[in-house]
C-alpha cells in the first residue's frame, strides 16, 4: 500500500467513526418528543435536565468545542424551553422540542470540526506519510550528552548496588566510550571480579590498560587477553588486541591467525570486514618474508615502503626543555583526521632532542584500523612524568594536523604545558 492510499484510508475510517458517534448523539435529540401531559414534577425534571445541559455546554465552550456565538444560541434555546415550561398549562400538549433540534444541528457541525481540529493540532498528522518519517541511520550515534547521561545512570546503579557486576560493566563501557580510560580500567576490573566468566570484561580491561600504557600490549594487557580467549575463543575485542600485539612483536603468522578468526565473525558487507581483510593480507605477506617493499600496489600509488610510513623529528620548545626529567616518557600518537582513539602509538624514553621517529602499521592499536588505511592523520607528542599515556598535570605536548600518511621530514614541536 502506497503512502497516498494509506492517508486516504485513515481519513475514511476517521470519518466513519465520527458519523457513528454523531448518530448516537443526534438521534435522541432530533427524535425525542415530550409527553402530552406535563405536571409540576415533570417541569422540575426538565429544569434539572436543562441545568445539566447548560453545564455541559459551558464545559464544551471552555474546551473549545463550542464558540461563544454557538453557546449563546444554545443557551437561548434552553431559556426558551424553561420559559415555555413555566408558562404552559398542565394539560397543554407538547411536541418535539425545537431547542433539541437546534442543539442537535449545532453539535452536528461542531463535533466533526472539533474532532478533526483536535487531531490536527494535538496529534501527529505527519506520521500518516511514511516518507516524512526518516528511518534511523548509522550516523545517528549517541551524542556526548547522551553518553554523559549513561555514565550518570551507571554510576547511580553502582552506588545503589556495588555488588551488581552488570552495572559495573555498563559503567566501564560508558567510560570507554568517553575515552576515560583509567576509570574504564577500574570499572572493568570491578565488573570482571563479579562476572569472571564474561570474556568481554577482560578484553575491555586489557584495551583500557594498553591505552593507559601508551599502546603497549605486552605484559598485563596480553595476560588479560589470553584469559579472555580461554573463556571465549571468539571474543571480538580480545582477537583485535591479540592481532595488534602480534603485529607489534612482528609475529605476523600469529597475527594472521587472529585476523582470520576475527574476519569470520563479520558479514562481508560490513565496512570493518574490508579493513580486517586488508590487515590479514598484509600479515600473510609479511609472514612469508615479503616485507613492506614487496607488497603489490597499483602503479599510480607510491611504493608501500613510503605509503605506509610517516617519518620525521620531534623537538621541544626551549622554554619547556628544563621541565624534562631523566625518567620521563615520550608518547607519539597518530589519530584519524576526524578524531577518535589513536590509530598508531609508539613510546620511548625522553632522553635527547631533537629525536627522529617513524610510524608504520606495526604500531597500530587495532589490526582493522591501520595507518595505511588513512590519507591524513593528526600527530600528537606528549612527554609524561608518570609514564601514563593519559594527559596529567605537569605533562607537556605538541601536535601537528593534516599530516599525509607517507609524509617524510615531518617536524613536530612540543610547545604546550598541560
Amino acid at each position: 500500500m502506497n503512502s497516498s492510499s494509506s492517508v486516504s484510508l485513515f481519513w475514511v475510517v476517521a470519518a466513519l467513526f465520527v458519523l457513528v458517534a454523531m448518530a448516537f448523539v443526534l438521534f435522541p435529540l432530533l427524535s425525542r418528543k415530550k409527553s402530552t401531559r406535563v405536571n409540576a414534577d415533570r417541569r422540575a425534571v426538565n429544569i434539572a435536565v436543562c441545568r445539566d445541559q447548560l453545564q455541559e455546554m459551558e464545559a464544551d465552550r471552555a474546551n473549545g468545542l463550542l464558540s461563544n456565538e454557538q453557546f449563546e444560541i444554545a443557551k437561548l434555546e434552553l431559556e426558551n424551553r424553561l420559559a415555555e415550561d413555566a408558562l404552559g398549562q398542565e394539560n397543554a400538549p407538547q411536541v418535539a422540542h425545537a431547542g433539541s433540534r437546534t442543539l442537535g444541528y449545532v453539535i452536528a457541525v461542531v463535533l466533526p470540526v472539533a474532532a478533526f481540529g483536535l487531531y490536527y493540532f494535538s496529534g501527529s498528522p505527519a506520521l500518516l506519510n511514511p516518507a516524512a518519517v526518516a528511518p534511523p541511520t548509522v550516523e545517528a550515534m549517541p551524542s556526548g550528552h547522551d553518553i554523559e547521561k549513561m555514565v550518570e545512570q551507571a554510576e547511580a546503579k553502582v552506588k545503589a548496588n556495588p555488588a551488581d557486576g552488570e552495572s559495573w560493566a555498563m559503567l566501564g563501557r560508558s567510560y570507554a566510550a568517553m575515552q576515560r580510560w583509567p576509570e574504564a580500567w577500574k570499572a572493568y576490573q570491578f565488573a570482571a571480579d563479579r562476572l569472571p566468566e564474561d570474556a568481554s570484561l577482560l578484553s575491555g580491561q586489557a584495551e583500557a590498560l594498553a591505552i593507559i600504557k601508551g599502546g603497549a600490549l605486552q605484559g598485563e594487557p596480553m595476560k588479560l587477553v589470553e584469559k579472555a580467549l580461554m573463556i571465549d575463543a571468539n571474543d571480538f575485542k580480545a582477537l583485535e588486541l591479540a592481532a595488534a600485539s602480534a603485529f607489534q612483536e612482528k609475529n605476523y603468522a600469529q597475527a594472521a591467525v587472529f585476523l582470520k578468526r576475527l574476519g569470520e565473525q563479520l558479514p562481508p558487507s560490513d565496512p570493518y570486514s574490508q579493513k580486517v581483510k586488508t590487515a590479514l593480507a598484509r600479515a600473510e605477506q609479511l609472514a612469508q618474508g615479503g616485507g613492506l617493499d614487496n607488497l603489490s600496489q597499483p602503479a599510480a600509488t607510491p611504493p608501500p615502503s613510503t605509503a605506509a610510513l610517516i617519518r620525521g623529528s620531534i623537538d621541544v620548545a626551549a622554554a619547556l626543555k628544563p621541565r624534562i626529567g631523566a625518567q620521563d616518557t615520550i608518547f607519539l600518537f597518530a589519530r584519524a583526521a576526524e578524531g577518535g582513539p589513536p590509530v598508531a602509538v609508539v613510546r620511548g624514553p625522553a632522553t635527547r632532542f631533537p629525536m627522529d621517529f617513524e610510524l608504520s602499521d606495526s604500531a597500530a592499536m587495532t589490526p582493522g584500523d591501520l595507518l595505511s588505511g588513512h590519507k591524513q592523520v593528526t600527530l600528537v607528542a606528549r612527554i609524561s612524568k608518570s609514564g601514563n599515556a593519559q594527559p596529567q598535570p605537569g605533562d607537556i605536548e605538541g601536535s601537528v594536523a593534516a599530516v599525509k600518511v607517507g609524509a617524510q621530514g615531518v617536524h613536530l614541536v612540543i610547545d604546550k604545558a598541560i
